[in-house]
């Protein structure tokens, strides 16, 4: 039998986020038309996330096949990866284990991808479920949260003025994503204390590269349940710190080869003055507003990303 579409949930220690996940997936409409399946891909979960799957599967009724895979190296871009490889659908939609898609989420993608053959990958409406209502002050960093309120409209992306979706409820051809995507990306994810992500917009880049298009369908809405903590001040100036340093790679990444070397330095420089103005101007502040941490973060972030990154691409070449 074909599969028609595949829902990829890649998780790590999520038994207490994977039911709602589940269940909002039973409860999709005007599908009986379609074959599909949900893959659950579980990167090293030490909790009980593969007991939670054993039961769910063992009283599972709905027609939709539920099944389970384990993948052993750490971090998303892996576990995404694996999910392609396992995955029996023409197309795949990647939830993570905290998003809640809405009853038609299914139906409007596979419509939309029907509808737009060039679309390599089509992102959805991501609004924010908060635990804890974020202060004025920080609605600006709500983005960097796997927001994603870009209008009423289908619109195609602009990787070089807008940068990529994230991945949270993003839906590809699972061709389009085997043939472009290599098999191992630069940047893999949060792994550990690291928090420089990023794996998401690297793999776009592929599908971008190969000539595919990336959309943007209002249509297909999800929630995604965002905690109190990750409103702390902690985990957003660990959040900024990553994105800066993941910034130069994928800034490469929509270079061409010879531009790479001039614009090295002109970066260089340019963020490093953009750093020391930003310092300048509200060091005083930094330790009482969030907001201001938070940029300076990732400003330094992104001044240290092309020496951060050079030495991680070392380590990992010593390694092996």
């Amino acid at each position: 039998m074909t599969i028609d579409f595949t829902v990829a949930i890649p998780t790590y220690n999520g038994a207490s986020r994977l039911p709602k996940v589940l269940y909002k997936l039973q409860m999709q409409v005007s599908v009986e038309h379609l074959n599909w399946e949900i893959i659950i891909v579980d990167n090293n979960s030490t909790d009980e996330t593969a007991k939670l799957v054993k039961e769910f599967q063992a009283n599972w009724r709905h027609r939709a096949k539920l099944r389970y895979c384990v993948e052993r190296k750490q971090g998303a871009a892996f576990a995404r990866q694996r999910a392609i490889m396992e995955a029996e659908g023409e197309i795949v939609g990647f939830l993570d284990d905290d998003n809640l898609p809405y009853s038609t989420w299914i139906l409007e993608a596979y419509k939309f991808i029907q509808e737009y053959p060039q679309a390599g990958a089509i992102a959805s409406q991501i609004h924010g479920d908060f635990e804890v209502e974020p202060p004025e002050s920080l609605k600006s960093l709500v983005f960097y949260l796997a927001i994603t309120e870009r209008g009423d409209k289908p619109h195609i992306f602009e990787p070089r003025r807008k940068g990529f979706p994230p991945s949270a409820g993003l839906v590809v051809r699972r061709d389009a994503w085997k043939v472009s995507v290599p098999a191992q990306l630069f940047l893999v994810g949060r792994v550990g204390n690291s928090m420089i992500g990023s794996e998401d917009a690297e793999a776009l880049f592929y599908i971008h590269k190969a000539g595919w298009e990336i959309w943007y369908n209002p249509a297909m809405v999800v929630d995604h349940v965002i905690p109190a903590w990750r409103l702390e001040r902690s985990y957003l100036v660990n959040l900024m710190r990553g994105v800066g340093l993941a910034r130069f790679y994928l800034r490469m990444l929509l270079l061409e080869a010879w531009q790479r070397p001039f614009a090295f330095f002109v970066y260089i420089v340019n963020d490093f003055r953009k750093l020391l103005v930003y310092f300048v101007r509200n060091y005083k502040v930094m330790e009482s507003d969030v907001l201001v941490a938070c940029e300076m973060e990732r400003l330094l972030g992104t001044f240290m990303s092309p020496f951060y990154l050079f030495r991680l691409k070392f380590t990992n070449k010593s390694a092996n």
